[in-house]
């Protein structure tokens, strides 16, 4: 709370800038730095003559799309059972509407979740993460937290998760997943997980992912968001999986009355781009799998840089992300004027030239020198060079990546 006074006290101070504070300004997800496929551009063209809006929740092929796709991954169920929006945040906001009751999310974890609780006047617990990865609550601190807050008067009706995980890049392990979700079915919470970056493994043969909805198909509710791999972040869809059951047929609806409130609709052009990418033709497919060797290869270096400049992160298993602890480095940064998370992101934005969001919008203490490092801006800076970074066989070996790893390494080795 300090922070956040001391920032509305220096607004339109010179200097400052105005997206200090954790709700003003929420960093978006890191995007893909390609260029649109020429295959869905051609799609969104040819519907571009399009007037008339698609219904709530999306229409009859952009959700017959979306349950073919879950299907190929093991999620079976009808078009009825699924909704569309232009994005996560409407969808994941009406979904937390339409269930009611207090929420609980990891620490850390996707930075408009506890927004969006407090948006609706919903308590936001945090739960803590083990220590090989984040996304899912600690089985014991959930129930923990459960029972803490129930003692207290709270209503714990709602679990989000995030298998796996923006912002730590990590994959939770299906003992873990299995673990959290059983504790949480028992104590009669909903889950809500979030697989938007699923396709996005860097090493998918020798990961093992596992959907909550494949264990408890009755209580989980899973949202994936099509930016993660399938369509450009400029082109907002997100899709939602409900139970087939009753209770959830009666969220289902909720949910399309919430987002019908909204005006949160998927625009025509937009939809039959976000279909066709859903039906993975073999353009799309084999796109989602060059970025994915692509980023394992851009991610493991500046993972490597991290960890030589003395600071601490896990290993990146997925998307186009990093999550670093600067801890260790505390005391040069205190030489700085660093020594918490917001001046930190402020440092190194200015250091790297590209947005570098602290912890703390992640839900992570203030006073733990923590950020999110995209590695998007590590492939070059116009849209022919992150073409040719995603078709190199080495890309690593590109001039471009390597000034950028460079200007990474220096902005981190000056705190050594």
């Amino acid at each position: 709370m300090g922070r956040e006074r001391t920032g509305r006290q220096r607004h339109g101070a010179p200097g400052v800038r105005e997206d200090r504070g954790p709700v003003r300004y929420g960093p978006p997800a890191p995007g893909p730095g390609l260029p649109v496929l020429p295959e869905l551009a051609e799609v969104l063209a040819a519907a571009a003559g399009r007037g008339d809006p698609e219904p709530a929740g999306g229409s009859d092929d952009l959700r017959e799309a979306a349950r073919a796709y879950w299907d190929r991954r093991g999620l079976r169920g009808g078009p009825e059972h699924i909704a569309a929006a232009p994005g996560t945040s409407p969808l994941v906001l009406a979904l937390i509407a339409a269930h009611g009751g207090d929420v609980l999310v990891p620490r850390p974890c996707p930075a408009s979740w506890i927004p969006q609780a407090r948006l609706l006047g919903r308590p936001a617990y945090q739960v803590p993460t083990p220590a090989e990865c984040g996304g899912v609550p600690d089985p014991y601190a959930l129930l923990e937290t459960v029972r803490r807050v129930r003692a207290e008067g709270g209503r714990p009706r709602l679990l989000l998760i995030s298998v796996v995980d923006d912002p730590t890049a990590t994959v939770a392990p299906p003992e873990l997943v299995r673990e959290a979700c059983e504790a949480a079915v028992a104590e009669g919470l909903h889950i809500i997980s979030d697989e938007t970056w699923r396709d996005t493994l860097h090493r998918p043969h020798d990961t093992v992912l596992l959907s909550p909805a494949e264990m408890c198909p009755d209580d989980v509710t899973v949202v994936s968001d099509l930016a993660g791999a399938l369509t450009p972040s400029a082109w907002p869809v997100a899709v939602a999986r409900f139970p087939d059951t009753t209770r959830s047929a009666v969220r289902h609806a909720r949910t399309l009355d919430i987002l019908t409130a909204l005006g949160a609709l998927v625009a025509g052009p937009v939809a039959a781009a976000a279909a066709h990418a859903l039906r993975e033709p073999d353009a799309v497919t084999e796109r989602v799998r060059r970025a994915a060797v692509m980023q394992a290869r851009i991610a493991a270096a500046a993972h490597q840089v991290v960890l030589a400049s003395g600071a601490l992160a896990r290993p990146p298993q997925a998307g186009r992300h990093l999550y670093a602890d600067l801890g260790p480095l505390r005391s040069r940064l205190a030489a700085r004027g660093v020594t918490d998370s917001l001046e930190l992101e402020e440092y190194l934005t200015d250091r790297l030239g590209v947005p570098v969001p602290g912890g703390h919008r992640f839900g992570d203490e203030l006073g733990a020198l923590r950020v999110r490092l995209g590695t998007g801006s590590l492939l070059g800076a116009t849209p022919e060079q992150r073409l040719e970074s995603l078709t190199a066989a080495e890309p690593l070996e590109l001039p471009h990546v390597v000034a950028a790893l460079s200007m990474f390494r220096a902005a981190l080795d000056e705190l050594r």
